[in-house]
């Protein structure tokens, strides 16, 4: 196992009405999507720094408020498209990480400390979370390689596959955690907030109007 734990990072969106959770318009209006976006990312960046590490990080686009809990080193994201934006950030952090996005509200600490765990082993050169969507909503790597992303289409419905596959191929051991559902559309949201109940993202979406409805 290695000396330490890895960094965390989220990497995201400022939580903007307009540019963030578009999917979810309609039912909702963009005021409303910004405001589950952001108690979405408020309850990712509670678990990161309820897990134990020396660093943490938030990759973002945008620029940040008082929504961001002290302890978080900011990086702006660069580069075009999500692939590019994800090898910046790991080269930018350059060290051992484990980064996660904001579109799945239910993780939990126990859930980052695992991941973080499984980095550490000596057998193990990166974790990868997928997505039921067939994304993923975690990647760590214990040497930080932009190589990774190179070649990866994001946002598609193979983009985890793929993932894996480029990491296989680089020669890289790659352990799975668990498949989680992130937010899209308010179907999602739904679901989502039903097996986090106590989250800042269920509340968020209780202040709707009708959030059942919506779904139906």
């Amino acid at each position: 196992m290695s000396v330490s734990a890895p960094v965390l990072a989220v990497i995201a969106k400022a939580p903007v009405a307009g540019q963030v959770k578009t999917r979810l318009c309609p039912p909702c209006t963009p005021r409303q999507a910004a405001a589950l976006a952001g108690a979405a990312l408020q309850d990712t960046l509670a678990a990161v720094a309820a897990t134990p590490t020396h660093r943490r990080v938030l990759v973002l686009e945008g620029e940040p408020g008082d929504w961001v809990p002290e302890g978080f080193e900011i990086v702006p994201q660069r580069g075009d498209g999500l692939a590019e934006r994800l090898a910046d950030a790991f080269a930018t952090i350059g060290e051992p990480t484990l980064l996660v996005g904001m579109d799945t509200p239910q993780v939990t600490a126990a859930l980052l400390i695992e991941a973080s765990t499984l980095l550490r082993m000596e057998d193990v050169d990166a974790v990868q979370g997928d997505a039921d969507d067939g994304g993923y909503w975690a990647i760590g790597l214990q040497r930080p390689d932009p190589a990774a992303f190179v070649g990866v289409p994001m946002s598609v419905d193979h983009t985890a596959a793929a993932q894996r596959a480029r990491l296989t191929e680089l020669g890289l051991t790659v352990a799975d955690l668990p498949v989680l559902r992130d937010v899209d559309t308010i179907e999602d949201a739904v679901a989502v907030a039903a097996v986090a109940p106590d989250s800042h993202f269920a509340a968020a979406l209780r202040a709707l109007d009708d959030p059942a409805a919506r779904a139906a």
